[in-house]
């Protein structure tokens, strides 16, 4: 069945070069895609979201209160990616639009390239890499080492820095971790109180924390200056956590042996725009242009995932994971009409909604309410009769925020 909101075809605009398996779904469900390989700014962006009902980005578009409320039509907006900084989830949970993400569909891919940027820093291999270019034949086997028994400490324990613990663990390193949160230990890695607790023991530092505005910043000079004679850091998280300019200090004096950067506080909006960095040049650096999670197979699940909770959103109402909306997955029954409420979550709303319904003579066949602070979303089930008052009664509520009839 096609996917419809009114008389109309669902569109869906999918910008950033979007992996093909998410135009599929899409297009299997019905809607009519649009997709563009690079991101827009905002006026841009503006311009062409006026009649879409879907939008799929990745991490360099900004989705902003301004975006939203030229968006008028907008049901749900996709993050084909883990981070939802970039999008303004307050002014979506007010305009009823549902925002998804993968939070575990790059995983593997991120924790691949940290284990392996781990090795390659460790036996200085970027700088043997580089010499061989210049004609230089380097054998010699100081400064670089094995990872085996060495030190590893893990700030950030969630979906990534986990299993970056047991994959490491595995390789022979130790694994101690820091995260903000009460997180339970994996294998033998053992959990530190304090950050300073942390970079007092570790040999290598990665960093792997979300886009949360109170980690802004927060790794500077001062944590740079507490780790360890020539440790080595990584950052693949995001760029605006760590002081890039204090991390050159510290590499160009030698008190940090090495560094991996793919994350920067301002990244080239396209493919062939230029990278400036304080850290280009320096040796001892290896520097990506974000690819932690770009992998075949981690793009090819992230667009069947987001492009599925898409898609259900939109056929079902189902929110589940939904970053900005309460979660709500109720199965439907044959020969039934589904009504999904946004509203603001205040006293009384299922009440009165009900007595609409009620009073209307209309039956109740299935129905579920959740609330996330200052939202709730109801999907209601009802039998298949009933007149278009019940539809404008429910409109006019005074917490309705959006009000959809699915099926």
């Amino acid at each position: 069945m096609d996917f419809m909101v009114g008389h109309e075809k669902i569109r869906a605009l999918l910008l950033e070069s979007i992996h093909p398996d998410a135009v599929s779904r899409l297009h299997a469900a019905g809607c009519v895609v649009e997709s563009v390989p690079g991101a827009l700014d905002e006026d841009e962006l503006i311009e062409r979201v006026r009649d879409v009902h879907l939008l799929g980005i990745r991490s360099k578009t900004q989705v902003t209160e301004r975006v939203l409320e030229a968006g008028s039509q907008l049901l749900g907006v996709g993050a084909f990616c883990i981070g939802t900084d970039q999008i303004d989830l307050a002014a979506a949970a007010a305009g009823g639009v549902a925002v998804f993400n993968a939070p575990f569909s790059n995983t593997r891919s991120v924790v691949e390239l940290a284990l392996a940027e781990i090795i390659m820093l460790a036996r200085r291999v970027v700088e043997k890499n580089a010499k061989m270019h210049d004609g230089e034949w380097d054998k010699a086997a100081t400064g670089s080492h094995e990872v085996r028994g060495r030190t590893l400490g893990i700030v950030g324990y969630g979906n990534i820095g986990t299993q970056l613990s047991v994959l490491a663990e595995a390789l022979g390193m130790r694994v101690y971790f820091y995260d903000t949160a009460d997180k339970l230990a994996l294998g033998n890695a053992k959990r530190c109180d304090t950050l300073d607790e942390l970079l007092e023991v570790a040999e290598t530092v990665t960093l792997h924390v979300d886009g949360r505005p109170g980690n802004s910043g927060f790794f500077g000079e001062e944590q740079f200056a507490r780790m360890r004679p020539r440790s080595l850091f990584l950052n693949l998280s995001r760029g605006f956590v760590i002081d890039y300019p204090a991390l050159r200090r510290h590499l160009v004096s030698g008190h940090i042996a090495g560094a991996a950067i793919d994350v920067f506080p301002q990244e080239p909006k396209g493919r062939g725009d230029e990278f400036r960095s304080e850290l280009r040049g320096l040796p001892n650096v290896i520097l990506t242009p974000h690819i932690g999670g770009s992998t075949e197979e981690a793009q090819a699940d992230i667009g069947g995932f987001v492009a599925n909770k898409l898609a259900q959103y939109v056929s079902e109402g189902n929110t589940t994971l939904s970053v900005n909306l309460p979660s709500v997955a109720l199965p439907q029954q044959p020969g039934t009409h589904r009504i999904a409420h946004v509203h603001r979550n205040t006293p009384g709303v299922l009440a009165q909604v009900n007595s609409i319904l009620a009073a209307h003579e209309v039956n109740i066949e299935g129905q579920l309410l959740s609330t996330r602070g200052e939202y709730g979303y109801l999907i209601t089930d009802v039998g298949a009769t009933y007149s278009d008052d019940v539809l404008t009664r429910l409109r006019e509520m005074e917490q309705t925020i959006r009000l959809r009839v699915l099926s």
